[in-house]
């Protein structure tokens, strides 16, 4: 089978103060054709990665964030709902200028938002800020990306044989939280979770104070989506949370509990 390949470029950007340990002794901005990319430590501080996203990424601070969580392991839709959920995501971050976050690599839920977004890009052109946030020890052919002032080839055909997992190129840019871990997810728990509340803090209506809205967006999932929901409702003010209800797992039960609790009073 033919390998797909995309073609990266690493430039160096200095000015981002970041926390470096050992194991991430560099930290430049690195490019995909147009898809840019940090490898970090996980314990960056979330302004100093909102600095960067916007001064060197040049990115418009967002009327909406929306946080995509679901299933890491692939699972398929069916396509009724796929093309609905696909159709839902792309128009809700096209009319308000939303950024979209997921996971960052090529499976799961992940891979049901890029082909969303493979699709919008092959009838518009329109752009959609789509940044995946991964752990960079989870990263296939992560050594392709390692070098500066280099042209690198990038290989996002998955092995089925590996536990590790590829970016995926629907993506406009991605950020890489390194904890020295590999093959391990975690690392980009905490640095998203940090990051999604700095953002949600940035006034875009400075004269009535109003910050950036939060929403999450469930598809199917385990344990740990649960618990995600959890952690929004308990914000002060609580995140609102969409539940793709029919996709499975995590979101059928939360849609179920969700309607006869409220039937029930």
């Amino acid at each position: 089978m033919e390998r797909k390949q995309s073609s990266w470029k690493r430039i160096q950007k200095n000015g981002l103060s970041v926390s470096t340990p050992k194991h991430a002794q560099q930290m430049p901005m690195e490019i995909l054709n147009s898809r840019e990319y940090i490898r970090l430590s996980y314990d960056t501080k979330p302004d100093s990665l909102l600095h960067l996203m916007v001064k060197d990424w040049q990115l418009e601070l967002p009327k909406l964030l929306i946080s995509v969580h679901g299933g890491l392991q692939n699972f398929e839709l069916q396509p009724k709902l796929k093309q609905v959920f696909g159709k839902g995501l792309i128009k809700a971050a096209m009319t308000t200028g939303a950024w979209i976050f997921t996971g960052g690599v090529s499976t799961g839920v992940i891979r049901h938002v890029g082909d969303a977004l493979k699709d919008h890009s092959s009838k518009s052109r329109g752009r959609i800020c789509a940044i995946g946030i991964a752990p960079w020890g989870i990263v296939e052919n992560k050594e392709d990306l390692l070098g500066k002032d280099v042209t690198r080839v990038y290989q996002t055909m998955s092995n089925p044989l590996s536990k590790l997992s590829v970016l995926n190129s629907s993506h406009t840019h991605f950020i890489l939280a390194d904890n020295g871990t590999l093959g391990k997810y975690g690392a980009e728990v905490k640095l998203r979770r940090q990051l999604e509340k700095h953002i949600s803090l940035q006034k875009i209506n400075t004269r009535l104070g109003q910050g950036v809205p939060v929403v999450g967006l469930i598809v199917e999932g385990g344990p740990n989506v649960i618990s995600i929901v959890l952690e929004c409702l308990q914000e002060e003010p609580p995140l609102p949370v969409v539940i793709c209800d029919g996709s499975g797992r995590a979101s059928d039960i939360l849609s179920f509990a969700h309607k006869y609790s409220e039937e029930g009073g």
